[in-house]
């Protein structure tokens, strides 16, 4: 355990930062999960309505992750390979119907 004041605060800062990334990322997981299940439910069954329901979940996932790159709780490329692999998903499901 630290003894200076500094560190001390270095210390509470640190685990500050970390419970919110920690928020950014699951929240990111949670909406591209959210994004590839309402896929899969287009895939399964094509009607407007269900594309547009991942249209809407497409963009509050790229979103999150824009705003995650954007304060630095994720790395610019990692979010560039996630929102891809969020836009190949809804390209095979529309390539197959």
């Amino acid at each position: 355990m630290a003894n200076i004041k500094s560190s001390k605060k270095r210390i509470q800062i640190a685990e500050r930062n970390r419970l919110h990334n920690k928020s950014y990322k699951s929240a990111v997981k949670t909406l591209m999960k959210s994004y590839l299940e309402a896929v899969a439910a287009y895939k399964a069954n094509p009607t407007p309505e269900a594309l547009e329901s991942v249209n809407a979940k497409q963009s509050l996932a790229y979103s999150k992750i824009d705003r995650a790159v954007k304060r630095g709780v994720l790395h610019g490329n990692t979010g560039a390979r996630r929102k891809s692999k969020l836009a190949v998903a809804l390209k095979k499901a529309v390539a197959t119907n």
